[in-house]
């Protein structure tokens, strides 16, 4: 029995570990960039619809084993809650199949460093949707986060001027699917802010009706807008693109949990500021596992995108602060 009380106490202290919640979030982020990085990156892939498919499937299959096993509760589907939330899903679909094509024609320094502008987006938007205001602070950050993006478009262009016309092309076609990205991404998580307090969802709602009502608009618009003939079939679901999937899809799983589980042992400041530190590993992982620009000045615009996300961060946890009632003075 004190075995089984040490061997209990030990994963108690695990589970509410904050480094090690921070630890795992780190690193199912990078799994995930990465491993739909390689998913995307084959020359004739073209199968983007069914990719995030298998993921929101396998999110939706561990929802419902973790149901099954009591650790986890959420809304069963019904009419009501459908028809509100799915317009939700729909920006949801929006926003990973944008994500997923940028990723495609992106580097991953370029792309991780791109999704800081969906920042200075969501935060015109709350002052558009729910008032507030955007500090000096906040804005010098916003500046630091353009030019990040700047100062990494010139490195890619650098890299670019040695590489060919198709090269180019595909990477001119990354840039406008990472800007929708930005767009389709600000809108979601804004529209989600509001409707969640409509409708009263909670985490896992949420993760649940995010992923099943999904999966329908997922598998139609593949059907409608991608190859489904035999020899298209053979030359993508090869073993390793199987494999990828489902790591990929566990991933997905990984992310949605390590995010709530940081949140709760930690802070929501923590939380962003952990989010701001991750993304400089996830774009040096681009560089030792994919052929991504390797000059100075992509280099440099990730430190500089690494520098704006701490700048926000402090600047918001300033105004938090600033927000919060004073006690009265005696």
């Amino acid at each position: 029995m004190s075995e089984l009380r040490t061997e209990n106490s030990g994963m108690s202290h695990i589970v509410n570990s904050g480094p090690v919640s921070i630890g795992a979030y780190c690193f199912s982020s990078i799994l995930m960039t990465v491993t739909n990085k390689f998913v995307v990156s084959g020359d004739k892939f073209n199968m983007n619809f069914v990719m995030l498919f298998v993921q929101a499937l396998v999110c939706t299959l561990c929802l419902a084993v973790l149901k099954m096993l009591g650790y986890a509760k959420f809304r069963p589907l019904n009419k009501t809650d459908v028809k509100n939330w799915f317009p939700i899903s729909l920006l949801l679909v929006a926003m990973i199949y944008t994500s997923s094509k940028a990723l495609q024609h992106l580097a991953v320094p370029i792309y991780t460093i791109f999704k800081n502008l969906t920042i200075i987006l969501i935060a015109y938007g709350e002052v558009l949707f729910f008032g507030g205001s955007v500090s000096a602070m906040e804005l010098s950050a916003f500046v630091v986060m353009v030019l990040s993006s700047v100062v990494a478009t010139m490195g890619d262009q650098q890299d670019l001027s040695a590489k060919t016309a198709n090269q180019a092309q595909s990477a001119t076609e990354g840039y406008v699917w990472m800007f929708t990205n930005c767009i389709a991404s600000a809108l979601f998580v804004l529209i989600m802010r509001k409707r969640i307090k409509l409708t009263n969802f909670k985490d896992y709602d949420t993760m649940f009706y995010n992923n099943i009502l999904a999966l329908p608009v997922l598998l139609i618009s593949s059907i409608a807008l991608e190859d489904w003939s035999p020899a298209n079939l053979t030359t993508t679901f090869t073993n390793e693109f199987l494999t990828a999937l489902v790591i990929s899809g566990l991933a997905s799983v990984g992310i949605s949990y390590c995010s709530g589980w940081c949140v709760r042992v930690t802070s929501s400041t923590t939380y962003s500021m952990v989010g701001a530190l991750n993304k400089l590993p996830i774009a040096l992982s681009g560089l030792i596992f994919f052929d991504a620009p390797k000059n100075f000045l992509s280099i440099f615009s990730i430190f500089l995108g690494f520098l704006a996300g701490l700048i926000y961060v402090v600047a918001k946890q300033k105004k938090q602060q600033k927000q919060k009632p004073q006690p009265p003075k005696v």
